[in-house]
């Protein structure tokens, strides 16, 4: 099936986004993942052996929240690459700056100032109202990656946009032992591991502080339960540590 078509009007030739900078629906370039995806295919199974399960759990159109554990720092990319449509994923403002910075606003990601996200969750909010697919790491930070927790952004974006959420278990970018900033060699073993879409918000609550309550503690929740799950299934343990 298509992605999404671009709506609106054009987009300005130099996105901003760089850190320090709101970031605004304007700045992502919807064609970026066009070529940035296919860019992660290449890292995820030419560079390394990524083997993906549960990719049929992605509908191919309308709006789509991925939620994914996060334990190393190639999470992004990797999530990028594996996801059979066009991503657009929130990821640290500090990530865009020099030559990565760069390339992630020419991919038409989503950078996110940790101490205020409102600008990029209202920008994330934007994209799935024009039925596009954003991924969001809850737990905020590279940890452990068993979501013991998780951030109030992606329930906020749930209930406002009526989302359905599917979780992913990225597994094997950090082995015990190894620090967050972490990159696996050449060839190593991966897994991304998709579960089946969820409803995280219930209408009938509405859109304010209680709905987003409930639909934090169901995500995290469902994403708990999905990760171990998918480390069952795949023999791949989480990290030892929680440095961050």
């Amino acid at each position: 099936m298509s992605e999404p078509k671009d709506s609106g009007a054009a987009r300005p030739a130099k996105p901003t986004g760089s850190p320090g900078q709101i970031v605004t629906p304007d700045d992502i370039l919807r064609w970026g993942p066009v070529w940035s995806r296919r860019v992660g295919w290449l890292l995820a199974h030419v560079f390394w052996n990524t083997t993906v399960i549960g990719a049929e759990h992605i509908p191919r159109k309308g709006r789509l929240l991925i939620a994914a554990n996060h334990t190393g720092v190639i999470d992004g990319p990797l999530l990028h690459g594996v996801i059979p449509r066009s991503s657009h994923i929130i990821i640290k403002e500090e990530m865009f700056s020099g030559i990565i910075g760069f390339l992630m606003r020419g991919a038409g990601q989503i950078p996110v100032d940790r101490r205020n996200g409102r600008a990029a969750l209202q920008t994330a909010l934007a994209l799935l109202k024009e039925d596009r697919l954003v991924g969001v790491f809850p737990e905020g930070t590279r940890g452990r990656g068993d979501v013991k927790e998780t951030k109030a952004g992606i329930a906020w974006l749930a209930v406002h946009s009526g989302a359905p959420v599917v979780p992913a278990a990225i597994l094997g970018t950090r082995p015990t032992g190894r620090k967050p900033g972490h990159i696996p060699f050449f060839r190593t073993r991966l897994h991304v591991v998709f579960g089946e879409p969820f409803a995280a918000a219930d209408p009938a609550t509405g859109k304010g502080r209680k709905a987003v309550a409930e639909a934090m503690e169901t995500i995290q929740t469902r994403m708990s339960e999905h990760v171990h799950a998918a480390s069952d299934l795949t023999g791949v343990e989480l990290p030892g540590s929680t440095e961050i």
